[in-house]
């Protein structure tokens, strides 16, 4: 059966880009799938009754059901709100961009995708921002709330910060059994493995990875000379080269590779988003792969 997000108006300017994108963009793309990306409060096995038809079949009783002859189903008692945490790393490298937008912009609106449709299944959703002294949104329900979120993003500078530190936070922080949503371009120092680890064991982790093409291919446009974000250093390079543009390319994919097989081992899901491609239709894929998997593993 088909969920369809809420379209109320959303308030707060800065949503209403957000309000396109995701409350209508997403409704038509992922229709009832938008429920496997985030989970609606947490239920508790309930009364059993007679199968009625229009019924739930995952919600049938078996052993009841063998036992009386007659199918049954169980309802389900509604517990307390899920909890969600965004973690967002607002370093310096994620304010880079050759494409449609900056890794910033993305990883913000990504942010705000989460937050939107983590209020709209009822759920209360908080932030973490990693910059170097860390920026929290304590998690509240509603949609206004998820209005309050974005919009402090939106005013937080790109700085120093400490995607490891924030993740061991995060830990602290996130108490209660929920999800937890991380949104960085990974371009850390290691360290921020083990925490995700700690964070899986305990929670559903989403690591969401913000890629650049220009972090991956390098184009052949002469001498240029390169900066890193987070350091400073410079160094003069030739991309006339193709045996420097190869290894580049090379050193990227398995760079990449390392990431998705680390975030996997932690036990959470990654899901990695170009800024030259729509994040949308990346979130919308992502959604509907892993509702597919978790049914099929028997988890809802």
């Amino acid at each position: 059966m088909s969920t369809r997000i809420s379209r109320r108006r959303l308030s707060d300017p800065v949503l209403r880009r957000l309000e396109l994108t995701v409350l209508r963009r997403l409704d038509g793309l992922l229709q009832g799938d938008y429920a496997g990306l985030v989970p609606g409060p947490g239920n508790d096995a309930g009364d059993a009754r007679v199968y009625e038809p229009g019924d739930d079949v995952r919600r049938i009783d078996w052993s009841l059901t063998a036992r009386t002859n007659e199918t049954h189903v169980r309802d389900s008692i509604a517990e307390r709100e899920l909890e969600m945490l965004i973690v967002v790393d607002m370093s310096e490298s994620l304010a880079f961009g050759t494409a449609k937008a900056d890794k910033r912009d993305v990883a913000r609106d990504l942010a705000g995708a989460f937050a939107v449709l983590g209020s709209t299944s009822g759920n209360r959703v908080g932030a973490l921002l990693a910059v170097d002294r860390p920026v929290y949104v304590p998690a509240r329900s509603g949609q206004a709330h998820a209005a309050t979120i974005l919009a402090t993003i939106q005013r937080t500078q790109s700085g120093p910060g400490d995607l490891t530190a924030a993740l061991r936070q995060a830990r602290r922080l996130a108490r209660r059994r929920g999800m937890v949503v991380v949104v960085s371009d990974f371009l850390v120092p290691d360290g921020w493995q083990r925490e995700l680890q700690g964070l899986a064991a305990r929670h559903d982790v989403v690591a969401v990875e913000v890629v650049d093409e220009r972090e991956m291919t390098m184009p052949d446009v002469g001498f240029v000379m390169l900066e890193d974000a987070e350091s400073g250093r410079r160094r003069a390079v030739d991309t006339r080269d193709p045996l420097l543009r190869a290894r580049f390319a090379a050193s990227a994919r398995a760079r990449r590779m390392h990431l998705a097989r680390a975030v996997t081992t932690a036990g959470a899901d990654h899901l990695p988003v170009r800024t030259d491609e729509d994040w949308a239709v990346a979130l919308a894929q992502f959604a509907v792969r892993r509702r597919r998997r978790r049914m099929a593993s028997g988890v809802r």
